[in-house]
């Protein structure tokens, strides 16, 4: 990977949508050039996939929240399984500390997240913090040299 593959990255970090042709003309290649370019970073894997943020406010998601749950290490693929079918979660990552999986809901009402709770209550103890505001939003990794 050269720095023109870098700066490619950043182009659709920020805007996904970029077209090939705005593409090759900041990074002074031919659009078929750019195009095989990033086929080749699909197929290296290290473009995974492409997605629109949305504003989960705006479709009437007015709880956002960060959950810590303690899941024994036996239970793990059980409720990997469960929160893959679940989608109000919106992340699910493995963590170290007192919590061993970490995720990052959202639900239209605090009734909706309690009653989720109480679900997770069956594969460990959970802490959750409610977000009130974003201020650092989803952002893509800085691709260095």
């Amino acid at each position: 990977m050269d720095h023109i593959d870098r700066e490619i990255l950043q182009i659709l970090q920020h805007n996904a949508r970029a077209s090939l042709k705005m593409i090759a003309e900041k990074t002074f290649l031919s659009s078929p050039a750019v195009s095989a370019r990033i086929e080749k970073l699909e197929k290296d894997g290290i473009i995974t996939s492409y997605q629109a943020q949305i504003d989960p406010m705006k479709l009437g998601y007015h709880i956002l929240a960060f959950i810590n749950l303690n899941v024994l290490p036996e239970d793990k693929q059980k409720f990997y399984h469960y929160a893959e079918g679940i989608p109000n979660i919106l992340e699910c990552s493995s963590v170290t500390g007192e919590y061993s999986v970490i995720m990052k809901v959202a639900f239209e009402s605090t009734m909706q997240l309690d009653s989720f709770l109480g679900q997770l209550q069956k594969f460990g103890k959970t802490s959750t913090q409610v977000v009130f505001a974003t201020h650092v939003g989803p952002r893509g990794v800085q691709v260095q040299e």
